[in-house]
């Protein structure tokens, strides 16, 4: 049984086309299709339904899956067991993040981790919006939130710590407030679908349905209509650091934190076997941003450069 054909079968499942799963190989249509033609004589069943159109999955091609998966899993896994020159994660790693943390805190690192492995290639989707990593054919989905129940696995690489922020000039012109009852005399810049921000007080936790003249769906845009001034926002700190060591924003109600348990997460597929190429990408950014990542290093006025940079 080819592994090549193993590798086209399953990109396959996800993309239902033959062009799109065959490029990602580098495979022309005509090839892929005979790939596939010849697993399927291999097997002696038919694993795809074909139309002009699109491809899908028969009932054997559906049983065959998680097999094949975990053969190209095991694959990956053995020749990372034998010696050390077949230790060194190699392929193409498919990751899709954030667009602001991405260009902030992924794109800045990228050197130094392709240098320290030199056979990987990497392909870094950037969007905003939350992407389906088993569809996407995502290896590695970066997200910046509160976990939820999934059937994904996930590694913390860094505390996503949110505070808020205003810029000077807009305090100076509508005073600073002293509790967190005082933003509803505030104009708060809002994140569509956050609207009420929750502070850990000594009673427990306390709800304020903030209000203002600005809403938008994207965390940059936010952050940048507070530095001009309009208004209070909330905000995670590796995305205001800059500001705030540069003055142009101020933490607002510093001794009220905001209860939230956000964090930089990498998640991926669950599986018994952890690609090489998997971990290196999750050791490395663990090892990089650490539990006190170097954009909270800053804030006190410390100019640190990032760890792995030192």
């Amino acid at each position: 049984m080819n592994i090549e054909h193993l590798k086209l079968f399953v990109r396959l499942a996800v993309t239902h086309n033959i062009s799109q799963a065959g490029q990602e190989l580098d495979l022309s249509p005509a090839v892929a299709s005979a790939h596939i033609s010849k697993l399927e004589q291999g097997l002696g069943v038919r694993l795809l339904h074909r139309t002009t159109r699109k491809v899908s999955l028969t009932q054997e091609g559906e049983a065959f899956l998680p097999y094949a998966e975990e053969v190209l899993a095991s694959v990956e896994m053995a020749r990372a067991s034998v010696g050390a020159g077949s230790t060194a994660p190699r392929g193409t790693l498919r990751v899709t993040a954030p667009a602001s943390f991405g260009r902030m805190h992924l794109l800045p690192s990228l050197k130094t981790f392709l240098t320290r492995y030199p056979l990987l290639s990497l392909d870094l989707r950037l969007s905003d919006s939350i992407v389906d990593l088993v569809e996407g054919g995502f290896d590695i989905a970066i997200r910046n939130a509160e976990l939820k129940d999934s059937s994904l696995v996930a590694r913390k690489l860094a505390p996503d710590r949110r505070i808020l922020c205003a810029a000077p000039e807009y305090l100076k012109q509508n005073g600073e407030p002293l509790s967190p009852q005082d933003l509803l005399n505030h104009q708060c810049i809002n994140l569509l679908g956050l609207e009420t921000w929750v502070f850990a007080t000594e009673t427990g936790p306390l709800s304020i349905r903030t209000h203002g003249q600005l809403r938008t769906d994207n965390g940059e845009a936010m952050r940048d209509a507070c530095v001009s001034g309009l208004g209070i926002a909330i905000s995670s700190t590796w995305s205001v650091y800059q500001h705030l060591v540069r003055g142009e924003l101020v933490e607002v109600l510093p001794h009220t934190p905001l209860l939230a348990k956000t964090a930089i997460w990498a998640m991926f597929p669950s599986s018994r076997l952890l690609a090489p190429k998997v971990r290196a990408f999750i050791d490395f950014y663990a090892e990089y941003f650490g539990e006190e990542p170097y954009w909270d290093q800053l804030l006190p006025g410390a100019v640190l450069e990032s760890p792995l940079d030192a």
